[in-house]
């Protein structure tokens, strides 16, 4: 299981936080997506290690920046 940690802007909402964990848990491989609407912290669990252009480019799917952290 690898673990990555990005931090996301623009969420204001638990609309926000769903749209963020929908788009980047279809990435494949993706087990879990926590966000945290307060901190903009998202930690992605998956079964082997992700690109950050693959997260960066579902959080931008839904609609926000993201940054690795």
């Amino acid at each position: 299981m690898t673990t990555s940690t990005y931090t996301v802007t623009g969420m204001t909402c638990g609309h926000c936080v769903s749209a963020v964990r929908e788009e980047v848990g279809r990435i494949p491989g993706v087990e879990s997506v926590d966000v945290d609407l307060t901190s903009g912290r998202v930690v992605v669990e998956s079964a082997a290690p992700l690109t950050d252009s693959d997260v960066l480019a579902a959080v931008d799917e839904a609609g926000y920046e993201a940054v690795p952290a």
